[in-house]
């Protein structure tokens, strides 16, 4: 697809012509989303209408509900896909040893920043939560649940219990067996893949076209359920966050692309928008893969690469979730708990957010990796449930700041690796683009 050519969305294919003054764009229904939810979330605390509040939260879990759906299967397929795609590409193996390495990078550097900041600004002091404030998650994470848990025991139970890691690795497997056993006797597994992985992009573009809808459900349970006051006593932990998701995204990433890749930074962010708004809405990265892979193809890298770096990268990139937040968050529970931490604990939170990053798996939300990080370093999990409540208002940045980084890493390698088209990359905006089934626009994000 051209990086500027116009997309059918004046006409529908049934003839009917939408007049042009009841098209809104998708990035202001988006923020129509943000202020009446906001708005409905005050009224219902404010006034106490508990209706209101379940309407919300039915409408905001509705709508991640239905994201979820397709989560099991279209990460399988698509990884599968992915893998068997490299044999279409020169140099497959150096492209996905250069892809990993950039993941680790940037995700050591995103760990560091959150780092200083957790140290300068001391999140847990003067809050007024106390130990007692905190309770146990269900579900925690250790170093041998995470090694031994990426095996699954049935190829049933990681779909239904929504296992992604494990999903992850079906899909690999069966992917490298494709490779292995030829085109030829692999085609018509091959076709029928494509097909289920095309069907159920097709299924989530629905779901995505829902997202303003689901905005004011889950902005508006959110101010309803915590209220301002729960978040201030979070202030500084919500604004460390905020800040440094705010400086990988828009500070670390331009310098990569302008100094490694050599490309222009402002082309990526409008190149990239629709990807990253409906990531912060969403809070899903698995979720928003499709729209994340099309706007990174528009990006000038080619496809057959980004079919296989944009699947991995949601499933294992997550800057947000993984690096910065578990960083600040540690931090936060060692000063509530009244632990010390050294170089050394500073050093196992840097080595468990590079290799550990799987554990997030693109689902809303980060337990899994707080929990992994707090076992490793020995800190209590009872600081879990302290940070629960506030966790869906840090989530949107965070989950933004992972697709971003998503996008970022096949750029950067494919600029360096002298496959990127830079004429497409320069001419890419935040217009309207097709639907991953070229059957429809992507809601533009400007």
């Amino acid at each position: 697809m051209s990086a500027n050519s116009a997309s059918p969305t004046d006409e529908p294919r049934s003839g009917f012509r939408i007049p042009r003054f009841l098209k809104v764009p998708f990035w202001a229904q988006i923020l129509g989303g943000l202020v009446l939810g906001v708005l409905l979330g005050w009224l219902a605390r404010s006034q106490d209408i508990g209706w209101l509040v379940t309407t919300l939260s039915k409408v905001g879990d509705t709508f991640i509900g239905l994201l979820k759906l397709a989560v099991a299967p279209l990460v399988f397929f698509a990884i599968l896909i992915s893998i068997t795609n490299l044999r279409k590409v020169n140099n497959a193996a150096r492209l996905a040893t250069r892809t990993l390495l950039w993941f680790m990078i940037t995700s050591l550097i995103a760990v560091v920043i959150g780092l200083v900041i957790g140290l300068v600004t001391n999140p847990g002091a003067g809050t007024g939560l106390t130990p007692k404030d905190g309770a146990k998650p269900e579900h925690q994470g250790s170093w041998i649940d995470f090694l031994t848990g990426i095996i699954p025991t049935d190829v049933i139970t990681p779909f239904t219990e929504l296992n992604v890691l494990q999903i992850v690795f079906m899909a690999a497997v069966a992917g490298i067996a494709i490779l292995k056993i030829g085109d030829e006797r692999a085609k018509p597994l091959l076709d029928l893949s494509e097909s289920v992985l095309a069907l159920l992009q097709k299924a989530l573009w629905w779901v995505i076209k829902l997202s303003p809808i689901g905005t004011v459900g889950l902005i508006g349970f959110a101010i309803a359920d915590y209220g301002w006051n729960l978040i201030s006593k979070y202030a500084t932990f919500t604004a460390d966050i905020y800040i440094g998701c705010a400086l990988v995204m828009f500070g670390v990433y331009p310098l990569l692309l302008a100094f490694v890749a050599k490309v222009n930074p402002l082309q990526f962010f409008k190149g990239a928008w629709p990807a990253i708004q409906l990531a912060f809405v969403s809070r899903s990265s698995v979720g928003t893969m499709p729209v994340t892979q099309k706007v990174t193809e528009r990006l000038g890298v080619p496809k057959e690469y980004t079919s296989f770096a944009v699947p991995f990268g949601a499933t294992t990139k997550m800057d947000g979730c993984a690096a910065i937040y578990p960083a600040i968050a540690a931090i936060f529970v060692a000063q509530i708990f009244d632990v010390n931490m050294g170089i050394k604990e500073y050093l196992l939170i840097a080595f468990v957010s590079v290799v550990g990053s799987a554990a997030t798996a693109g689902l809303t939300g980060a337990t899994v990796m707080l929990t992994l990080t707090l076992s490793t370093l020995g800190l209590p999990m009872e600081g879990v449930g302290l940070l629960l409540a506030i966790d869906p208002v840090l989530d949107m940045m965070r989950t933004a700041t992972n697709v971003a980084g998503q996008a970022l890493v096949p750029v950067v390698v494919a600029a360096r690796e002298n496959i990127l088209d830079r004429e497409a990359y320069e001419h890419a905006s935040a217009s309207p683009l097709d639907d991953p089934l070229d059957d429809g626009p992507l809601p533009a994000a400007a």
